[in-house]
């Protein structure tokens, strides 16, 4: 049984449907595994509110941010944002606030 369910905002969507077959597939693959077990080097905490779904794909590092949304009665629900291909060894803090601005709109315009 799943632990959480994922919907992708605009930028996550058109960041996934950008790369080739093989890179998305594997990403999709990534987060569906996620979902069921606990696993840092797949679904890692960045800070207190932003999340990253981690893909190593023919040496590329593939970065899905995401937040959770638990204000569904049911359902737990995990919001990915945005993606990046990460050249560096550290995630750019920018990417952290990017991830976060997503998160205050997607909040403010579901009130």
């Amino acid at each position: 049984m799943t632990k959480f369910e994922v919907i992708f905002l605009k930028e996550a969507r058109e960041f996934i449907l950008e790369l080739d077959e093989k890179s998305r597939t594997k990403i999709i693959m990534n987060i569906d595994k996620a979902k069921l077990i606990s696993d840092n080097e797949i679904f890692k905490k960045l800070n207190d509110r932003i999340w990253e779904f981690r893909t190593l794909f023919n040496k590329t590092q593939f970065r899905i941010f995401a937040f959770w949304d638990k204000t569904a009665e049911v359902e737990t629900l995990v919001v990915a944002t945005h993606g990046i291909i990460k050249k560096t060894g550290k995630t750019p803090s920018k990417e952290i606030e990017k991830a976060e601005s997503l998160r205050l709109q997607y909040f403010e315009q579901k009130k």
